[in-house]
């Protein structure tokens, strides 16, 4: 008789939670709660967003032996993924008529994310008119 009073005690004790217990677990169903509405709620908002993109020169260009680098940053501050995101990099330089250019191929840029890379002249871009831009896209 004794054991079985002891274990249905202790049955009871386990069964009853304390005050902090309690508040603690509500807080966290809470917390919770609010984490899986604010995900649901940024994917259904970034849906309808289509993606934006811009390209920034954020460093100085550098000189090393015959090339001239020109840094380059691309943003994604749309909504929606991209893939194969093409960017263009031309020199136009108006005493010679001359026209460098190159493309660089980013395979994946998210929502919110960045991508850098740079392209390599053999004429200073001092010198002419130099126009980086993002020229196409995919959605994935």
């Amino acid at each position: 008789m004794n054991e079985t009073s002891t274990d249905s005690e202790q049955k009871e004790q386990t069964k009853q939670r304390s005050f902090p217990e309690r508040l603690s677990f509500g807080i966290a169903i809470c917390i919770l709660g609010l984490l899986i509405f604010l995900i649901l709620y940024q994917w259904k908002v970034q849906e309808n967003e289509p993606p934006i993109l811009t390209v920034t020169l954020d460093q100085e260009i550098r000189y090393f032996g015959t090339q001239f680098y020109v840094p380059f940053t691309v943003y994604n501050i749309g909504g929606q993924t991209v893939k194969s995101v093409q960017v263009v990099g031309e020199l136009q330089i108006e005493d010679e008529n001359l026209q460098q250019g190159g493309e660089q191929q980013i395979d994946f840029l998210s929502a919110g994310e960045k991508a850098s890379g740079a392209f390599i002249f053999t004429r200073n871009p001092e010198d002419g008119k130099l126009i980086i831009r993002v020229a196409s896209y995919k959605l994935p």
